[in-house]
């Protein structure tokens, strides 16, 4: 399911081509701080799938909430015990 989600999160990725580096950059829309970069689009896209797995493991480990994507909801619930 992990996949699956990075996945369609990098559908809604959003990407720039930097005229004055060369370079490529993009970010998903509701993963604040998790951006990437390459020379090409091809390796941007890579960099991004990289560093939004890291952002989420990240989120996952500090227990904080997960955006919804594409009807892929990720975030842990918690139940006490009965």
């Amino acid at each position: 399911m992990l996949a699956e989600y990075i996945s369609k999160a990098i559908e809604k990725a959003e990407y720039k081509k930097v005229e004055e580096d060369n370079a490529w950059f993009a970010s998903v829309p509701g993963f604040e701080g998790a951006w990437g970069h390459g020379s090409t689009i091809e390796e941007c896209r890579k960099d991004l799938m990289e560093v939004v797995e890291e952002w989420l493991l990240i989120k996952i480990q500090n227990h904080e909430d997960l955006p919804r994507v594409k009807g892929i909801e990720l975030n842990i619930k918690q139940t006490l015990p009965s």
